[in-house]
């Protein structure tokens, strides 16, 4: 039986080997996607696909066990080698958030036995389907959303699979951007299996796999007994997106049940919305992404999330809803439904632990311009930005402005890069005065981007939240509604749903605007020297400290 420090440092040892990994691939990539906004993760996993340590892009987390038990129902372990290495795109036969998410699963092979696997995943500049960038704000099938590739070899016993590969970049609009992004992302998984290798020479195969084992028992262990903790109820929320981008007069309901007693917890999404036409549709790894989310942060924040939490808590779905969707129906804006998802759920946890209540953030989304006229010289001609919002405000904090909320930690790319690499000036990029949600505790600040094309250029958006503010709670105020202007300042100028695909000419500007997130507690209780500050900064103006805050004259 391995010993306590040893199953530490064998803890530490993987988590510093996710954080070279993830160093070594962003260092590497070639799309903005990787080096700027980061959006990828870096794992390790035990022989089940189980989960050691939790990436730093949390709704990647429950992906992998979902992806490796599909691999091993169809090699079978017999039929897994050393130097094999396994690729997948597909949301439904993988678990895959969407279609433009490809994961490389290597495994880690000691003589005879197969001690885990080592995998990643990374959003790819373009994998085909309809769009150009392959996303889509009003794809009705996943078909359209790009090339599936359900898990398959693309290295056997350390021989590559060109073929594959050609495959793969014949379906890409960036077959560059793809390959070097492909081959970073696959020496980063490789590396990860090798060091894992190293420490199983070092303190032996089953001392490293009883450690794995002790790691996902201990997690499994500390959340029961958080749980535990939490007063017996029942408690049931819903919230909104605005639609689900094709039919867009309907808004797409999310809705969750949490059922506590004697110490077991159950989250129950029957009572959600049914598939959606459009790409909002979600796979239960990403509604397992949010609930631990949202039960970790509202039970206690030190918590080590690892796969052997799936032991303590209880999924209820129905079959061909929102929150458990059918293939093939549609995933390209997953992030802004599991955002929505979030809120839904920190709503329906917030009566077992009032004190850890927050508002809705801002959400998030994702812009992609495709330049018609090939982009800068030397560079890509697809220009993909993840873009943040706020968070709410919660008890004794106020929200955190112009960045990404919940799950993703993603990084919005700088204006410097923009301006550099693509045919496109920022004529703005600001923080909106009276965003936030009025409250004791402020939620943060929606930002807006003013952008100038110098090319023709489509241009499609994918967010939320310009018909559905983020709500306040405890008697805060809702944050600022999103907003997406075409033509800016033109005489034919537009306000357009949030999510959308449109085609503009050169010389065209939009405007690109976040939500605020919603703000905690009355906002007359709010502590008068911080207002103060917020109206000195900027953030609040003078006549909203009025009509929201109370302040007089």
């Amino acid at each position: 039986m391995v010993d306590a420090i040893t199953t530490q440092v064998v803890r530490n040892r993987v988590s510093s080997l996710m954080q070279e990994m993830h160093y070594h691939f962003y260092r590497s990539g070639y799309s903005t996607i990787i080096r700027e906004s980061r959006d990828f993760s870096c794992v390790i996993l035990d022989c089940r696909g189980g989960l050691i340590v939790a990436p730093p892009m949390f709704f990647h987390a429950p992906v992998y066990r979902h992806l490796v038990t599909n691999m091993l129902q169809r090699y079978g372990e017999e039929n897994i080698h050393p130097g094999d290495m396994f690729v997948c795109n597909h949301p439904y036969e993988g678990g895959l958030p969407h279609v433009s998410d490809m994961a490389f699963v290597a495994p880690i092979i000691s003589g005879a036995t197969l001690v885990g696997f080592a995998g990643s995943i990374a959003h790819k500049a373009d994998v085909g389907g309809t769009n150009p960038g392959s996303t889509s704000a009003n794809a009705t099938e996943m078909f359209q959303e790009g090339l599936l590739l359900p898990p398959v070899k693309i290295r056997s016993r350390g021989a590559f699979n060109e073929d594959l590969e050609r495959l793969i970049l014949a379906n890409s609009r960036q077959p560059e951007l793809v390959r070097g992004d492909m081959h970073a992302q696959m020496a980063a998984t490789q590396m990860g299996a090798d060091r894992i290798l190293q420490t199983c020479k070092q303190f032996g195969v089953a001392a490293v796999m009883e450690a794995f084992a002790a790691l996902l028992k201990g997690a499994a262990d500390e959340l029961r007994a958080a749980i535990q903790a939490l007063p017996d109820g029942e408690a049931s929320a819903e919230g909104f997106m605005d639609n689900d981008g094709v039919e867009l007069d309907r808004p797409v309901r999310f809705a969750v049940t949490v059922r506590v007693q004697s110490g077991e917890i159950e989250f129950d999404f029957a009572n959600s919305d049914r598939q959606a036409r459009g790409p909002v549709n979600l796979r239960p790894s990403m509604v397992e992404a949010c609930v631990f989310y949202c039960l970790i942060g509202e039970l206690d924040p030190k918590l080590n999330f690892n796969d052997g939490m799936r032991e303590v808590v209880r999924f209820k779905y129905a079959p061909n809803t929102v929150t458990n969707a059918s293939a093939p129906a549609p995933v390209s804006s997953y992030q802004a439904a599991n955002l929505k998802l979030t809120d839904v759920i920190l709503e329906a946890l917030a009566p077992f632990r009032p004190e850890r209540a927050v508002a809705n953030g801002g959400s998030s989304g994702a812009m992609l311009i495709s330049w018609k006229d090939g982009g800068r010289p030397g560079q890509p001609s697809l220009q993909y930005e993840i873009l943040g919002s706020a968070y709410g405000g919660g008890n004794g904090n106020d929200g955190c402005s112009a960045v990404a909320t919940h799950t993703s930690n993603l990084h919005i790319t700088p204006i410097e890069i923009l301006e550099t690499e693509f045919p496109c000036r920022i004529a703005e990029f600001d923080l909106v005065q009276d965003s936030c949600g009025a409250g004791e505790f402020r939620g943060g600040l929606a930002f807006r981007r003013i952008y100038e094309l110098l090319q023709d250029a489509t241009v499609v958006r994918r967010y939320d939240r310009a018909k559905f503010p983020p709500n306040g709670v405890a008697g805060g105020k809702s944050g600022s509604r999103s907003r997406f202007v075409i033509h800016l300042g033109a005489a034919n100028e537009q306000e357009t749903p949030a999510s959308g695909r449109y085609e503009l000419s050169a010389g065209a500007r939009f405007l690109l605007q976040s939500a605020g997130g919603g703000g905690y507690g009355d906002p007359k209780k709010r502590d008068r020297a911080t207002l103060n500050r917020d109206i000195a900064e900027g953030y609040v103006s003078a006549e909203a400290a009025k009509r929201e805050y109370g302040v007089k004259e």
